[in-house]
Order: C-alpha cells, then sequence, then structure tokens
C-alpha cells in the first residue's frame, strides 16, 4: 500500500493556498468600472500618445471648418462637429466598456483554463484506460491503480467546473459573449445558433457529459478493486462492456464538449476537426500524467513489477500522440490558410499577431522538443528525460489551451501574471492531494486481473 507523504501533502496545501491567494488577488484588482479602464489607458504611454493625436487631428479639422467656412456653413459645420462629438463619444465609451470586460474576464479566464486543463487531464487518463480494457491489452494492467488514481480527480474537478458553467450563464463574466442577450440581438449569426447556443440546453448537456464520465470513472474503479477479491473474472468482463459504452460515449461527447466549452468562446468561428484537436491535446497530457506519477511511485520504492519497458511504452505515446496532435494543429491551420476565407482566417490572424509568443511557443513545446528527445529510444527509458520532456509536455499543452481560450476573452488584454500562475497553483496542489489520497486507499497492484502475469513480465 502506497503511503501519501506527509511532505507531498504540505507541499499540494500551500500550493493551494498560494493559488487561493492569488486568486484572490486576480479579482481584487480587475477594474470595477469604465472610470478605472480610463486611468489604466491614460497610465500607458501609447494609449495617452494615440488619444492626443486623435484629438489633436480633430481639433485641427474642426478649426479649418469654422475659419473656411460662410455664417450659414459655420452653423451647419458645427451641428455636423456635434453630431460627431456625440458619435465618437459613443464609440469610446464603447471601446471602454469592451475593454473593462476584457479585463474583468481575465482572473476568470485563468481561472477557468486552469480548470479545464486539470479535469481533462484526467479525462484523457480515463480514456486511456477505457482503452486498454477494451483492447485487452496485457502490457499496462501492472498500471491500472495508477491510472485509477489519477481518474478519481475528475469527479472534484468536474464539480469545480460546472459551478464555473453556472456562474457564466448566470452573468458573473463575459467568457461567452452568445450568453450576452444584448449582443445575441444585434447580431445576426449568433441569433442562427440560438437553438443549439442557449443557457439551459447547455448547461444541461454539460450535466450530461460529466455525469457520464464520472460515473464510467466510480464504477470501473469499483468493479476492478472488487476484482480482487472475487473468484472468477466476471467483474473483469462486465468492466469489458462498460468501458466498451463509454468510449462510444466519450466519441460524441467529447466532440460537443469542445464547441460548447470552448469552440463557442469564438461564436463566429468553427472547425471541423476542433474535436479531434482537444482531444489530441488533453489525451497526450493524460498520458504523460501517468508516466510521471509512475516514475515518482517507482522512486519512492513502489510499483515494484513496473519495469524499463513499461516506462519505454509511455514514452512511445508520448512521442506519438505529440507527433498526432502536431498533425491536427497543421491539419486545422494549413486548411484554414489555404482557403482564406475571412470568416475562418480570423481566428488565427488573431493568434498570430497578438499571441505571436505562446502560439508558436506552443508547437515548440509540443512538437519539437518532444520529437527532438523522445524520438531517441535510449531516451525513453531514462527517467530524467521522461520527467523533463513530460513536463515541457503539459506546460505546453496549457499554453494551446491558453491560446485556445484567452483570444476570445481577454483579447489583446493578455499576458500571464498573478492571476494565471495562481489558478494552475491551485488546481495543481488539488490535483495532487486527490490523486496521491486516492493512491493511498486501495493496493497499487490490480492482483486478480487476468492478464496481470503478462504485464509483470512485459519486456520490450
Amino acid at each position: 500500500m502506497y503511503t501519501f507523504s506527509s511532505k507531498l501533502k504540505t507541499v499540494s496545501f500551500v500550493l493551494m493556498a498560494i493559488g487561493l491567494l492569488g486568486i484572490g488577488y486576480g479579482f481584487y484588482t480587475a477594474p470595477k468600472d469604465i472610470k478605472e479602464v480610463e486611468e489604466l489607458l491614460a497610465a500607458d504611454s501609447h494609449g495617452t500618445h494615440a488619444v492626443q493625436k486623435e484629438h489633436g487631428s480633430s481639433n485641427e479639422s474642426d478649426s479649418h471648418e469654422v475659419h473656411g467656412s460662410t455664417e450659414e456653413n459655420h452653423t451647419e459645420a458645427k451641428s455636423s462637429s456635434q453630431k460627431h462629438e456625440v458619435s465618437s463619444d459613443d464609440e469610446h465609451t464603447e471601446h471602454l466598456n469592451h475593454v473593462l470586460h476584457q479585463l474583468q474576464n481575465k482572473p476568470w479566464s485563468a481561472l477557468y483554463v486552469a480548470c479545464i486543463f486539470f479535469m481533462l487531464v484526467s479525462l484523457g487518463v480515463l480514456v486511456f484506460y477505457a482503452i486498454q480494457q477494451v483492447a485487452q491489452a496485457g502490457w499496462s494492467p501492472v498500471l491500472f491503480r495508477v491510472m485509477q488514481g489519477i481518474t478519481s480527480y475528475l469527479p472534484v474537478g468536474a464539480a469545480f467546473f460546472f459551478v464555473l458553467l453556472i456562474l457564466c450563464g448566470l452573468h458573473f463574466n463575459h467568457i461567452f459573449i452568445w450568453l450576452d442577450p444584448e449582443v445575441v440581438a444585434t447580431d445576426k449569426l449568433i441569433a442562427n445558433k440560438t437553438s443549439f447556443l442557449n443557457f439551459p440546453f447547455w448547461i444541461v448537456r454539460a450535466a450530461i457529459f460529466l455525469t457520464g464520465w464520472c460515473l464510467y470513472q466510480f464504477y470501473s474503479r469499483k468493479n476492478c478493486l472488487a476484482q480482487d477479491e472475487a473468484s472468477d473474472d466476471l467483474l473483469y468482463k462486465k468492466n469489458f462492456k462498460l468501458s466498451a459504452m463509454f468510449l462510444v460515449f466519450f466519441i460524441v461527447s467529447e466532440s460537443i464538449m469542445s464547441w460548447d466549452w470552448i469552440m463557442s468562446i469564438d461564436p463566429h468561428w468553427f472547425s471541423t476537426l476542433f474535436g479531434w484537436y482537444v482531444f489530441a491535446s488533453f489525451f497526450v497530457s493524460g498520458v504523460t500524467t501517468i508516466a510521471l506519477v509512475t516514475l515518482y511511485l517507482k522512486s519512492r520504492g513502489y510499483l515494484e513489477f513496473v519495469n524499463n519497458s513499461h516506462i519505454h511504452d509511455l514514452a512511445k505515446f508520448m512521442f506519438g500522440l505529440s507527433v498526432f496532435w502536431t498533425y491536427l494543429w497543421f491539419s486545422q491551420f494549413m486548411l484554414i490558410w489555404y482557403a482564406n476565407i475571412p470568416e475562418e482566417v480570423t481566428y488565427f490572424i488573431t493568434r498570430i499577431q497578438l499571441y505571436n509568443l505562446p502560439f508558436f511557443g506552443a508547437v515548440v513545446m509540443n512538437f519539437l522538443f518532444p520529437l527532438l528527445i523522445l524520438i531517441n529510444t535510449d531516451f525513453k527509458r531514462i527517467s530524467w528525460v521522461i520527467v523533463m520532456a513530460g513536463v515541457i509536455i503539459l506546460m505546453g499543452h496549457y499554453l494551446d489551451f491558453f491560446n485556445m481560450i484567452m483570444p476570445g476573452t481577454v483579447g489583446d488584454s493578455w499576458f500571464i501574471g498573478v492571476s494565471e500562475i495562481a489558478s494552475i497553483l491551485f488546481f495543481l496542489g488539488l490535483f495532487i492531494y486527490v490523486v496521491f489520497t486516492a493512491l493511498s486507499k486501495s493496493p497499487l497492484l490490480a492482483k486478480r486481473n487476468p492478464f496481470i502475469e503478462e504485464s509483470k513480465h512485459f519486456h520490450y
């Protein structure tokens, strides 16, 4: 039995405490009204220069019109100038409100990105576990309890995420603009999608998906633990059927989930590849997490039946799925770039122009780095190399979710600051606490799995 060390438990609590403080600071420092936004913009030297230049040119134009016209034209010009000033004031106020929403979205968006990322990591592990069950894989049963421990975070993460979705629906933030009736009333494209993008249907879908995933996680773990005490393979066969049904449910729910929770943040844009792209991102993150937790437990003297061949296979999945993610990233980007349809390319133009560093940085971290490191067979068996590659991959895929979500919620008002780092720390601490608590509650070896002996003696 694994014992959750007091040091690691303390680390998890410290991470959560620091994270909560940082999250609170992010919400506290967010601007409350347009006056604060004006002060922030005024403090920006570029913003101040632009405002002065705009007003200066406007005054020169007005002066020219006044001195170069007759008395009658002077009256007309004055009336026109007043209308122009009113229009400019309206535009300025609208701009300030837009910036206010972006800056108020920042702590919410940071929380949203971290929350959905860690939840989907555990879901990725759950899918990998289900695939192993259905495939009746002989190499992986010695890792089943590690996978089950990681998936124990899913119900906790799902609860946090569902509350966050409800808060979005109650207009605590402006992450999903299609939830704003005023926006829907003035936007025909969004209005045409209201049969699908409406809060009641949207939140019901979320409840169904999260409940379905959590039910499979609960019953598959329960059956696997009970199998240790059983005298036949009935529970194993039950888990096989349950896993097959879950994978069918997952294929459908994952695609819709990616549209609902990520793609609808940019409701004017869509991609038929998006569901697969999101899946590839959190699936490789899940497998990477299995490798990192396994190596940690091995370093503490546990998992005596896990050998270099098991680690090698996990590293192969990390490598292969990183290439798969890159294939989808390039396919989505290349097809949209080549077609050059304005409604589609806007998505990438925004990210290339405003998010240049994180956008292309994610490609380096998620493809180039794993390719150069993990393509070597020998490196796939070296623990510190896998840990280094794994940490970079997880950071890169967090950045990938950051790129998918932030441009549609905060626009050009982004930077990775207190809110983003604090949100990561909070959910990382929670993840560590839940996962390792679950690992300490059951034996780390599934003794009665029909393929356990094959798995114990697996060699590549």
